[in-house]
């Protein structure tokens, strides 16, 4: 690829990349503004908020109960029965290699953990279990030995009602499933609501980048409104909008590579907000967060037992695992305004690693796939240049010729490009259509969690990290100078001398881009330079 037009083209990708985002931020325009929808006919709302403000400035806690399954740890608290800490024994800390990743979490001030309760409009019913309640377990340690382990939390005895919360995991899962047993002992019918909601703060998950960040907070989904983010800025300005209620979805705190989510209706399973849930998305105190859903339980007759189910995910945004939970949140893994270039080229990519079983081989067999169906475009760029080359002997008597009459200059050059037959932009074109494929390519390649600890060769062990020896970006430096010697030189003394600084500069920034995006800008640059070559010598004949 001809430098100049490398440099056009990494300059207005930089700037789309974030210029876009930062002019343009994404925004959501509901077809039903909140204040319009419905009134929820239940206090729960204003409930669970009240109780969500007054626990801000602290989180008390009791006794853990440890669960260990084949893929992951979690802690739960019988304060409130919360699930407090879970670390996925599959994926290991950006800090240190030698644990495993914590997503969820209490400790040194990282708040990020998943809470339910219940609640009643009925002040007689006024102790219910939340958040707040303290629940006994039969046992602190489970380990997983079958197929699937129970952890049962007893609430405390209320006069006629018996509330069990039980969490079920499942081997080689991510999944959680949080079932409430209410037995009603009373004279009378149960209205309760049950929340289940996420508390986060608004800390930057370990191993983000500066150079390479991405979004951080709550997210949802309904079939309607589709894939939406919510900023923490906008709800703490009061200004964020979402849907109130939904029948499908499902909502989440997602961070980069990974998240967590309440699901309404896990695939080929009950729909839990068949009949209603309402979403909650609030700014709490000490800059924390929460993002849940209020769900109104059917109604539990006098001396009947009934089971309520939520289903819980934590974990991976891994697109197979994704793809079979439930529709759309496959689309966590959030690839931006660029989604529809980025998620073609992610699957194209899934497939190829499936046939190389390295990730790293993958991107450079799809490198060589994108090169080879945009050649026809790069070709007539390079044919562009390569006549450009030709006349730069002309065009250099044309600057002695007038000097610094601008304006003769400009239309004595465009006389020459007319006499030439040459497009001046003609060039330029063929990158500019390649650009949103490119950008595209690199949220498909920076969202993937699968290459997170994924090998390449050598000493590249982990493509979501920048090359420990910056051997690649050392290499991507070396072929972007020798790009420079396959185009013509520009006729002013001083920006040739630039345009062999500019590759060195362009190249620093690689050095701190994770290694599997350098490695298809490397593979891209080669075949590049081979393509030139090979336009060069065609041209010269």
């Amino acid at each position: 690829m001809d430098l100049k037009k490398l440099l056009v083209f990494v300059g207005l990708s930089a700037a789309l990349l974030y210029g876009w985002t930062y002019l343009f931020p994404p925004t959501y325009t509901p077809t039903q503004s909140i204040a319009t929808l419905p009134t929820v006919k239940t206090a729960e709302p204003n409930t669970v908020a009240s109780t969500a403000l007054s626990e801000a400035s602290s989180l008390p806690s009791k006794t853990r109960i440890v669960v260990t399954t084949d893929v992951l740890k979690a802690e739960i608290d019988t304060m409130g029965g919360d699930l407090r800490t879970l670390s996925l024994l599959k994926h290991h800390s950006a800090i240190d290699t030698g644990k495993p990743f914590e997503l969820l979490s209490d400790k040194k001030g990282h708040i990020y953990i998943a809470q339910t309760g219940l609640t009643s409009t009925d002040k007689t019913l006024m102790d219910l279990p939340t958040h707040k309640t303290v629940f006994t377990a039969e046992k602190e340690h489970y380990t997983l030995k079958g197929d699937h382990i129970t952890v049962r939390l007893h609430a405390p005895p209320l006069a006629g009602i018996q509330v069990d919360k039980v969490y079920s995991f499942h081997r080689g899962s991510y999944v959680i499933d949080v079932r409430y047993d209410i037995d009603n002992r009373l004279n009378k019918p149960l209205s309760l609501t049950a929340y289940y909601r996420f508390l986060r703060g608004n800390q930057t998950p370990e191993g983000e980048s500066s150079l390479t960040s991405t979004f951080t907070g709550p997210a949802l989904y309904t079939k309607k409104d589709q894939f939406q983010k919510i900023d923490f800025e906008d709800l703490d300005s009061a200004k964020a909008e979402y849907p109130n209620q939904a029948t499908d979805g499902w909502i989440a705190m997602i961070q980069h590579h990974f998240l967590s989510a309440w699901i309404f209706q896990p695939s080929g399973k009950h729909n839990a907000c068949a009949k209603n849930c309402y979403f909650d998305v609030n700014a709490l105190q000490n800059n924390l967060y929460s993002a849940g859903v209020l769900k109104p339980l059917a109604l539990i007759k006098p001396g009947s037992k009934k089971s309520f189910n939520m289903t819980l995910f934590t974990g991976p945004q891994e697109y197979d695992l994704l793809t079979h939970i439930t529709p759309g949140l496959e689309l966590s893994k959030d690839y931006g305004w660029v989604h529809i270039f980025a998620a073609p080229l992610f699957w194209s990519l899934t497939k190829l690693q499936d046939l190389a079983c390295n990730w790293g081989w993958a991107i450079v067999l799809l490198t060589l796939i994108i090169k080879a169906l945009f050649y026809p475009l790069t070709a007539a760029s390079y044919r562009s240049m390569a006549k450009m080359r030709t006349i730069a002997p002309k065009l250099q008597q044309l600057k002695e010729r007038f000097g610094d009459d601008r304006i003769k200059m400009q239309q004595a050059t465009m006389e020459l490009y007319k006499t030439e037959k040459i497009n001046p932009l003609g060039g330029c074109l063929p990158i500019l259509i390649q650009i949103p494929v490119f950008i595209g390519l690199y949220w498909a390649l920076l969202a993937s969690v699968e290459l997170r600890q994924s090998p390449w060769i050598g000493w590249i062990h982990d493509l979501s990290r920048p090359d420990p020896f910056f051997i690649l970006p050392a290499l991507m430096a070396i072929t972007m100078v020798a790009q420079t010697y396959l185009s013509p030189p520009p006729a002013d003394p001083v920006q040739a001398k630039m345009m062999k600084i500019m590759p060195i500069a362009f190249s620093v920034m690689f050095f701190f881009f994770p290694a599997g995006l350098v490695l298809y800008w490397l593979v891209n640059n080669i075949l590049s330079i081979l393509q030139q070559w090979y336009v060069n010598r065609q041209a010269a004949r």
